[in-house]
């Protein structure tokens, strides 16, 4: 046999070189069906599911203490309505029974799920942009500035749905749906009204951000490599550097939760920031721009710890990490 017959032969045996294509690398084909952008968002809404629907009751009890005056039963001191969590909660129950308790829920989820997926893939997204991979640390800087950006994105896209949410919880508004909700805001407000608390929203939200992922990625960067690759330990690390993250920045950035709160109840009475911080500061002194903030801190703080450490768990199996 020829050496021509016997390269004929040689290559035909390959099965693919009769065509000039490589063979296809299922796996990888697999793994790059979805764009990981997509795959970031679909993971984060997917943890921002449960914790939303968990800690629910807690952002509702913290509009409520934050808007005191709507049938609280509760001790006065000094002339002035001071409830306190337990019974803002008690009282919750016993007029609108346990159910009362996810009032809201819907424009939460609406909110919050897609919400927390725009957030980490537009995290996903910016860590991409500025060089870094996907398992490379960032400084403490770059975490700030990512956070707040993908915060920001965020925030802007949803603020309508986060007046509506907040008027469901705090028991001022009777809307009969999200897209009822939407309408008799717009008829009554116009857009300023779907956007009222912008500033106070952003002030509290994109901060937030900022600074915990910065304590979140710090205090990870703390943790030995294989104790957070651990399957037992892995989990629990990562909750725990969430609850760390989220108390810290919880405490810094609750007053301009309350100003934001003023504002998208009362929009007539409080037009801008200001007057919302002269009101409180002039109706509860220092400690009112921390009302709520043991409930607020509790759900923030459990809320991000889960959706981070979810996320963790999922971006792992589906290869993102």
């Amino acid at each position: 046999m020829t050496t021509g017959t016997s390269e004929s032969i040689r290559v035909l045996s390959n099965g693919w070189a009769i065509d000039t294509t490589a063979p296809v690398d299922l796996k990888s084909s697999k793994d790059n069906e979805y764009h990981p952008v997509f795959k970031a968002f679909l993971a984060g809404s997917f943890s921002g599911t449960f914790s939303t629907i968990l800690f629910q009751p807690l952002d509702l009890v913290k509009t409520r203490l934050q808007n005191p005056s709507q049938n609280v039963l509760a001790a006065t001191v000094g002339g002035r309505i001071q409830p306190g969590m337990i019974t803002i909660f008690t009282n919750i129950v016993r007029q609108e029974h346990i159910v009362g308790l996810w009032r809201g829920m819907v424009p939460s989820i609406a909110r919050c799920v897609p919400g927390v997926g725009l957030y980490f893939s537009s995290l996903h997204w910016l860590k991409a942009k500025i060089g870094k991979s996907r398992n490379q640390d960032l400084s403490a800087l770059e975490a700030v500035a990512l956070g707040v950006v993908a915060r920001t994105m965020s925030g802007v896209a949803l603020i309508p749905i986060t007046v509506i949410k907040t008027r469901y919880e705090s028991g001022v508004y009777k809307y009969n749906s999200l897209s009822g909700a939407l309408r008799a805001i717009y008829k009554t407000e116009g857009i300023r009204g779907l956007s009222c608390g912008l500033g106070p929203t952003l002030a509290r939200d994109a901060p937030f951000s900022g600074l915990y992922l910065m304590f979140y990625t710090q205090t990870k960067q703390a943790v030995p490599k294989e104790w957070l690759q651990s399957a037992g330990a892995g989990s629990l690390i990562h909750f725990s550097c969430g609850v760390m993250a989220g108390i810290l920045a919880s405490l810094a950035t609750h007053p301009a939760d309350v100003l934001k709160t003023k504002m998208q109840l009362y929009p007539d009475k409080f037009p801008n920031t200001f007057s919302a911080a002269v009101y409180v500061h002039q109706t509860y002194g220092f400690r009112g721009y921390f009302k709520g903030a043991v409930p607020r801190m509790l759900r923030r703080t459990l809320m991000a710890a889960m959706a981070w450490t979810v996320f963790e768990e999922i971006t792992r199996s589906i290869g993102l990490k």
